[in-house]
């Protein structure tokens, strides 16, 4: 199966490469990189592809394969690099129009004083999936909802979007389970904050585990926090913990080697550089319908459509998104899974 994927991933490699150097010239038109800090910051990720290569591994494909991979996404990326030269500080307003370019017309709306939810279908090669795009103009609209409201317990998405009156609904955080005095317990990993307070004590930060959420301003913060005190200098709100930090201060960053080049259904937040969040959701194993995305091709994607911050939150049969009691994408395990924690946008 790796051998497979390694195949058709150099097979599509190269069109891939051919639609975006094509999208990005004709017509002049920009990527959505509107700051000027975001060149020498993609510049650099051209030495730290040398890093990814060496990690990455590409299991089941010849060294040709991997070398062409290698080399065709770094050329993408030394394209938006190249392309971000030419970007110039953007109003709110053009700004706002080209996110909305990229990401093609809504399919499902809602607007109130309280925040602005637009959701748009992503579809690429061998993947599809949905992205919103989240305007809060009330940082209390977005909330970390836990399974039956109780810690260790457990809850669909959908059934927590309609417990806690929201608009939108994904799933959150990672989680394990532990069996104490004969009953069992699903626990969330790393730390857990909802509605300003730290659940359950600090837990620092270990093998990429990472913390990701909204402080009280509204604006997405995370990333690695070693002692107690970093984490509460942000001020959270709401937020959760996994694994990897795919974006940060606009720089993609190294794919950890068990996580990398493997094809497994997503789920994403992230933030744009004036502010908007974005939660995406990609189904996968599902070969009539979506093969997954590596977290490499989502960095790539993610740098398309502008995306400055994103953190990969739980996947695979997690992978759901909810908007006004309709289940947008098609879980892999054919149903919702219930999880630990959902990241819910009340109307």
């Amino acid at each position: 199966m790796r051998l497979i994927t390694s195949f058709f991933w150099f097979l599509f490699a190269p069109l891939l490469g051919f639609i975006l150097a094509l999208y990005l010239t004709l017509g002049g038109e920009e990527p959505l990189l509107p700051l000027q800090q975001v060149e020498p910051v993609l510049m650099s990720v051209e030495g730290n592809l040398d890093s990814i290569r060496k990690s990455v591994g590409f299991i089941g494909a010849s060294l040709e394969e991997q070398q062409a991979l290698y080399k065709e996404q770094k050329r993408v990326l030394q394209e938006l690099a190249a392309k971000s030269r030419e970007q110039k500080e953007l109003s709110d307003e053009v700004y706002e129009q080209r996110i909305l370019a990229k990401l093609g017309p809504p399919i499902r709306t809602h607007s109130s004083r309280n925040v602005e939810v637009k959701v748009f279908e992503l579809q690429e090669i061998g993947y599809r999936g949905y992205i919103a795009k989240i305007k809060l103009f009330n940082p209390a609209a977005l909330r970390v909802v836990l399974g039956q409201d109780t810690w260790g317990k457990t809850e669909t998405t959908s059934s927590a979007v309609a417990r806690s009156g929201a608009i939108l609904g994904v799933n959150g955080g990672g989680f394990y389970r532990s069996s104490r005095g004969g009953r069992e317990h699903v626990i969330p990993l790393g730390n857990t904050v909802v509605d300003g307070k730290l659940l359950q004590g600090f837990s620092p930060s270990s093998n990429g585990l990472f913390f990701a959420g909204v402080n009280n301003r509204g604006k997405l913060i995370g990333g690695l926090y070693i002692e107690k005190e970093q984490l509460l200098r942000e001020n959270p709100w709401q937020g959760v913990s996994f694994v990897p930090v795919l974006i940060q201060e606009r720089m993609p960053l190294d794919i950890p080697r068990e996580w990398a080049n493997q094809r497994h259904p997503r789920t994403i937040i992230g933030e744009y550089a004036n502010g908007d969040l974005v939660l995406i959701v990609v189904d996968g194993r599902q070969a009539d319908w979506s093969s997954g995305v590596t977290l490499e091709e989502m960095q790539i994607k993610l740098l398309e459509l502008g995306v400055i911050e994103a953190y990969n939150l739980d996947g695979g049969g997690s992978s759901t998104m909810v908007f006004d009691g309709e289940i947008l994408n098609r879980p892999s395990d054919g149903r919702e899974r219930p999880v630990v924690t959902n990241i819910v946008i009340t109307p």
